[in-house]
């Protein structure tokens, strides 16, 4: 992982949250924080007027407020800050594939609607070269920093990225991790003599997905030996189990493919509905 998490900041509340949470991860794992406002200057083909040297000078107070604010809270902590004269979703995902992660904020409507993610925040998970963690609220700031909490990671059938991430996060925090694995019941169609056979040796499906999910940790463990473990297995939808299970989580991790059908990038409707709805920040990890 690169020594620098990048953070985009745009004047909300929920980027000055996302820029607190980057700073203090950057001081957990000993790592740069670069914080980057993207804003393009106005085509001269538009009707209305936009002060372009305002604006510029708007995001550069911007940036040296929130770099004042983040160095006051953690003197040891190098900070550098970037203005970057283009279109927001380029150069943040750009950006994604220089850091070791980009931090970024994303508007909350309430708890009867949910988490819910902002235009740009969305397109740039769709297209994110490296981890991408979406922070809602500074009360999401505030609980961690309070408590250690552990570190949720859900483990799918492609788990080296999210785990690797997630033993990190919990290594840093000297927090436990959880990992969960969802399961469902097969299409009979899929249930072949080769795999009806390795359930029976294994002790039957649900023995057979704690198997999976202990083999897939091994490494990972030997890796971080300081790390405590807790091992989930859950029969139901990957979304509902980690939903349910985040409760004391100060941090979720889940992965998602680097494209869809016909070659589209996407995000997957597991980490769609987790960022949406979880009450802690997400870290979306794509998959190798």
């Amino acid at each position: 992982m690169s020594g620098v998490i990048t953070v985009g900041v745009d004047g909300s509340e929920h980027g000055s949250a996302a820029a607190d949470w980057a700073a203090a991860e950057a001081v957990r794992r000993g790592m740069e924080l670069r914080l980057v406002h993207a804003w393009a200057q106005q085509p001269l083909d538009l009707p209305v007027t936009v002060d372009t040297e305002a604006q510029q000078r708007w995001a550069g107070n911007l940036l040296r407020e929130t770099r004042a604010r983040v160095t006051g809270r953690h003197p040891e902590l190098p900070v550098t800050a970037r203005l970057l004269p283009s279109d927001p979703v380029p150069a943040l995902v750009a950006e994604s594939a220089e850091a070791g992660m980009l931090v970024l904020g994303s508007r909350g409507h309430g708890t009867l609607v949910g988490y819910l993610i902002g235009s740009i925040a969305l397109h740039v998970l769709r297209q994110a070269k490296g981890p991408v963690v979406l922070v809602r609220s500074p009360e999401q700031v505030q609980e961690e920093a309070g408590e250690a909490g552990e570190v949720l990671a859900g483990v799918g059938e492609e788990p080296d990225g999210v785990l690797g991430f997630a033993f990190e996060a919990a290594a840093a925090r000297g927090a436990e991790l959880r990992a969960v694995r969802a399961w469902s019941l097969p299409p009979v169609v899929d249930w072949g003599p080769g795999s009806m056979r390795l359930a029976d040796e294994t002790g039957g499906l649900a023995a057979l997905e704690q198997k999976r999910l202990a083999d897939a940790l091994e490494p990972w463990r030997a890796r971080h030996p300081q790390v405590e473990v807790a091992e989930q297995v859950e029969m139901g939808s990957a979304a509902q189990v980690l939903l349910s299970s985040c409760g004391s989580a100060a941090l979720m991790v889940v992965g998602r493919h680097a494209s869809g059908p016909h070659g589209l990038p996407r995000i997957g409707h597991v980490a769609h509905a987790v960022l949406h709805h979880a009450p802690c920040p997400v870290a979306v990890v794509p998959h190798p």
